[in-house]
C-alpha cells in the first residue's frame, strides 16, 4: 500500500480510515494512520488512545505503553487508558507495576471490590 494514502485526506477522514482499519482488526495499519494523526491533534486523547489500542493488539507492547502513558498525564482519570496500561504492563510480565493502574481504572468505573 502507498504510504501516500495513510496521509491522503483531512484529519476526519483520516481518522473514519482509521477507525476502518481498526474495525477490521488490521491493527498495524490503523496504528500507521494513527501514528500522525495523534501527533497532529495532541490536544485530543481519542487519536492516542486508539493509537494505544492498535499497538496493544498487534502485540507492540512498549508503542502502546508509551502512547498509554501519554493518554494519563493528558487526562488522568481516563478510566479505559488506565486498564488498558494495566493490561499492557501485565502482557509484559510486569504485574507489580499494573496493580495501581488495575485498582485505579477499577475505582475509575466505579467497581469497588468486596471487603
Amino acid at each position: 500500500m502507498d504510504t501516500m494514502y495513510y496521509d491522503h485526506g483531512t484529519a476526519a477522514e483520516r481518522w473514519e480510515r482509521a477507525r476502518q482499519f481498526f474495525d477490521a482488526k488490521e491493527y498495524a495499519t490503523a496504528a500507521r494512520i494513527l501514528a500522525p494523526l495523534a501527533d497532529e491533534v495532541p490536544e485530543q486523547v481519542a487519536p492516542r488512545l486508539l493509537l494505544a489500542r492498535a499497538y496493544y493488539h498487534s502485540a507492540q507492547l512498549l508503542r502502546a505503553e508509551v502512547e498509554l502513558r501519554t493518554v494519563i498525564e493528558r487526562d488522568p482519570v481516563e478510566q479505559y487508558a488506565r486498564l488498558l496500561l494495566g493490561r499492557t504492563l501485565e502482557r509484559q510480565g510486569r504485574d507489580a507495576e499494573a496493580a495501581p493502574h488495575l485498582r485505579m481504572a477499577a475505582a475509575l468505573s466505579g467497581d469497588f471490590a468486596e471487603a
